[in-house]
Parts: C-alpha cells; structure tokens; sequence
C-alpha cells in the first residue's frame, strides 16, 4: 500500500459521485420525455449501465485466467446491492417497493438466483449455461419494457378530462403502480417529471446518462485498482478480494446512484437500480463472458458451498421486507447492513484462519441468524394481519 493507491481511492469516490448525479439526472428527464416510470428506467438503463463496472472487472478477470475473481465480483456485488446498498439508502430515506417490483422483477432476481446455483454445482457456466442466462435477461429487459409503455398509455388515457366513461373507474390506485395505500411517493413524481419535460430535451437527457456512465466506470475502475493493490499487499485470495474489496468496488455506481436518487426524491429508482443492476450481473456479467470463453466459466467450490447460497438467501430476504407496507423502513436497512457487515467479517476471518473464526460462526449460526429469520417471520406475519383487516373494513 502507498499514496499513489490512497489518491486513485480518493480520486475514484469523487468521480463515482459526480457520475451519479449525472447519471441520475439525466435518467430521471429521460423517463419524463420517454413517458416511462423511474422505475422502469432503473430496472433497465440505469441498472446496465452501472453493471458496466462488473462486466469490465469480470472479462479482465477470465482473460488473466483468474475465474474466483470473476465470479466473487458478481456474486460479491450482488450481495452488497442488497445489503450494503439498499441498506444505507434506507437509512437516508425509507424506500418505496412498487406492486410491479413484488410481483416481477423481485421473482425474477430469485429465479436467477436459483439458476446461477444449479448451474454451478458442476463446478462451471458453461456455453449453454451462458445462452440462457442471457436470454432471460433480454426476455425480461423486453417485457419489461412493452408493459410499462402499454401501462403509461393507459394510464394517460384514464387520466385524460372528460374521458369516454372508461376512465372515471381507471383513475383511482388500481391504475399505478405505487404502494397500495396512496403513500407519499407517488404523487410527486408526475410533478417532478413535468418540470424537467420543457428544459431537458432528449438528446441532453441521453448525453448526461454516457457521461454519467463514463464518470462512473472511471471512478469504479481507478478506486478498484487501488483498493486491489492494497488487498494484494495483504496477501489476500483472488475470489476473497473479488467478494470483498472488488466487489464493494464496482457495486460504488449503485450505491452512488441510489443514495442520490433517493436524495432527489427518486425512491423507486433507487430500488429498482439495485434490483435490475442483480439482475443484469446474473444475466449479462456472467452469462456474457461464459458465451465468450471457450471453456466456459470455472466456479470456485468454495463459492458454490457458501457464497451463491448467501446471495440466493438475500435475495430472498427483500422479498417479505419489501412485502411489509411496500417499504423498505430505516430499521431493515440497518439490518440489511449489520447483515452485510457480519458477512464480511466471517470471509474475512476465513481467509484469514483467524482464531476467532469458530467462536463469530457459533454465534451467528445459533443466536443471530435465527434471530433475524424470527423478526422477519413476525414482522411479516403482523403486516399480512394489517392487510387483511383493511380488506374486512372496506369489504
């Protein structure tokens, strides 16, 4: 470790910061011009453009012949998209879940999940492994598409005055897709899309999103360089660094774009960011390079065992937080990242062999785990209960 790594670290987070405001901005016009929701934005240009990092770091990774940085990238990003990530963005604010979010992309990020997993357990991706990896993220990026344009040309239609009689039953929640109870998140977005609309045209809107792509695979890259350089120095494993130091490394566009959207009031973006952006490293970071390599693409044992399981069990875990009130609260990004921090620490400890290895794996297999696993069956119990008492009322 010396400066020159110190100052790319340095250099790396004011260009990641920079490159998401562009970047958030110029998403946010473009949904207001294009007549998509943030949301949508998020789950697909948004959430692509900040896995270019994971894409770059991965094909580097399979040309040196270094396939456990490769796949800890991916599978060590995806974990800190939902812990770290979603984790300090609650903290700012608490997130808004949209239905959509829930019934969709949620469950495709788990059947993803899941692939990555049964596929691995033969020790690799192969060719075919990666064909359909990619075929369901452009069957979903499509999808995805064509049902939001469909849903804001009929929701423009119901909202229209002195509509065909049609549009009077249309107008209410059942037309969006914001949380169910008309909460605060979805009324001033069609406000903050009309300011932009008259003084960011498309063109600007597509020229801040490359710059802000560009700021941010810079900042990425020149922080990760210098973040592995010091790590090395320690002489830490290949898939250690790349679930640990790279890993956070490249997930810093998703954090930079989702604390910001947040700021800016985009709470749906931010979330949809961190969802699209797994998606995308399942499907496109992984899928990609293992279609490329000629003999597909290796799967450390050691990720197999622990690390894709950890990843699956995360995903899974967003799924009853953001089915409790559609929000993620403050309180479950502070578990999301005491979770996150308890991970790193027992990779760390492993790598290590540290003594206390044993004595930190006891207390979390036995007290903390269940623990958390509890609090989220209750929590989510106690909301289905809320749901169903609403339903009695109104019925």
């Amino acid at each position: 470790m010396d400066l020159l790594d110190v100052g790319r670290i340095i250099v790396g987070l004011v260009l990641l910061t920079v490159g998401g405001e562009v970047l958030v901005r110029g998403a946010s016009s473009l949904a207001a011009r294009v007549g998509i929701s943030s949301l949508v934005v998020g789950l697909t240009v948004v959430s692509t453009a900040t896995s270019t990092p994971e894409l770059a770091v991965t094909v580097g990774a399979v040309m040196r012949d270094e396939p456990g940085l490769a796949v800890g990238n991916v599978v060590g990003s995806n974990i800190a998209n939902v812990l770290l990530i979603l984790g300090i963005s609650a903290l700012v604010l608490p997130l808004l879940v949209k239905q959509r979010l829930v019934r969709l992309d949620l469950p495709i990020m788990v059947l993803l999940s899941v692939m990555l997993l049964v596929m691995s357990l033969d020790g690799g991706i192969g060719l075919v492994d990666g064909i359909i990896l990619l075929a369901v993220l452009i069957g979903y990026t499509v999808m995805t598409v064509l049902v939001s344009r469909r849903e804001a040309v009929a929701e423009r239609a119901a909202d229209r005055p002195g509509g065909d009689g049609t549009a009077g039953p249309g107008t209410g929640a059942g037309t969006r897709e914001g949380d169910p109870g008309g909460t605060a998140g979805v009324g001033p977005e069609p406000a903050a899309a009309s300011e932009e609309m008259p003084s960011v045209s498309v063109p600007k809107s597509l020229l801040l999103v490359v710059i802000g792509v560009a700021l941010l695979v810079a900042g990425a890259t020149v922080l990760v360089e210098g973040a592995v350089n010091t790590a090395t120095a320690f002489g830490v494993s290949s898939l250690v660094v790349g679930l640990t130091v790279v890993a956070v490394g490249t997930s810093l566009p998703e954090l930079a774009v989702s604390v910001i959207a947040v700021r800016r009031g985009e709470r749906d973006l931010a979330v949809g960011n961190v969802v699209g952006s797994n998606i995308a490293n399942i499907g496109l970071v992984l899928g990609l390079p293992a279609i490329l390599s000629a003999d597909g693409l290796p799967v450390p044992d050691a990720a197999v065992a622990l690390d894709i399981p950890l990843m699956l069990a995360a995903a899974v875990a967003l799924l009853p937080i953001a089915f409790t009130g559609f929000v993620v609260a403050r309180w479950e990004g502070g578990l999301f990242l005491a979770l996150y921090a308890a991970y790193t620490a027992f990779v760390v400890l492993a790598a290590t062999q540290h003594d206390a290895l044993e004595g930190f794996t006891t207390v979390m297999a036995w007290f903390v785990l269940p623990l958390v696993a509890v609090t989220l069956i209750a929590v989510t119990a106690h909301e289905i209960g809320l749901h169903r008492g609403r339903r009695e009322k109104t019925g």
